[in-house]
């Protein structure tokens, strides 16, 4: 939670609406077996469940951005985001993503 609640003029930055990670690790590994997130909104400083709208904001620019990593973003039937992603591909593009970002451009 955060204190810029009832400041105007980001209203078209949903700053109002956060989420709750919920992450399964495999204990052995470290690797990220699951990631669900749940889409709340703050209302007087107060967290409760996201409208029904403003998830699919999230959800879209969620998915959209976590392309790239080779990830996508679905809504599960109980109102979950949830991460997907196929566990060998993802690892190889991250890794390259993160090569990409951090290489110096000339």
């Amino acid at each position: 939670m955060n204190d810029y609640e009832g400041i105007s003029g980001y209203d078209e930055f949903l700053d109002d609406l956060t989420l709750m990670y919920f992450a399964s690790v495999d204990l052995t590994s470290g690797n990220l077996l699951e990631l669900d997130m749940m889409p709340l909104q703050m209302r007087r400083f107060q967290l409760v469940y996201a409208s029904s709208e403003d998830p699919d904001l999230l959800l879209d620019t969620l998915d959209q951005e976590s392309r790239k990593f080779g990830t996508r973003i679905i809504r599960k039937p109980d109102g979950r985001l949830a991460l997907s992603w196929p566990h060998d591909q993802a690892e190889r593009r991250l890794e390259s993503a993160l090569h990409e970002s951090s290489s110096p451009q000339g």
